[in-house]
């Protein structure tokens, strides 16, 4: 079992499925952890990015140049320790969970957006 397996809480109103090609775990349709290449990234608050910041975070830039605003690399000395990966994890949660469900688009509606009038 992976590192991110591990520290994803095992609750029923997180599910798990992949963004940018790799394992992402949700909750009312918000993504707050994933793996990015070989990165644990977290969704936080603006104090816990603070806090984990001055432990070695970075921001999440999945192109180069691009930061995605709230969101932070998990550094090496985090991952180190499981317990404080799954702490890490489980305030992205609770912080994802505060947020509005996000509403889910039909795949038919966006296939239909994609194409072009004729």
């Amino acid at each position: 079992m992976s590192l991110f397996e591990r520290v994803v809480p095992a609750d029923p109103a997180i599910e798990r499925r992949k963004m940018f090609g790799y394992p992402a775990a949700f909750t009312n349709g918000n993504m707050f952890a994933g793996l990015h290449e070989d990165r644990l990234v977290l969704r936080l608050g603006e104090d816990a990015i603070a806090e984990i910041k001055r432990r070695g975070a970075t921001d999440f830039e999945p192109m180069p140049g691009r930061a995605m605003k709230g969101w932070v690399v998990v550094p090496q000395a985090i991952l180190a320790s499981a317990a404080l990966a799954e702490g890490w994890v489980t305030r992205a949660y609770r912080h994802v969970s505060e947020m509005p469900r996000k509403a889910r688009q039909a795949k038919a509606k966006k296939a239909a957006t994609g194409r072009r009038a004729r």
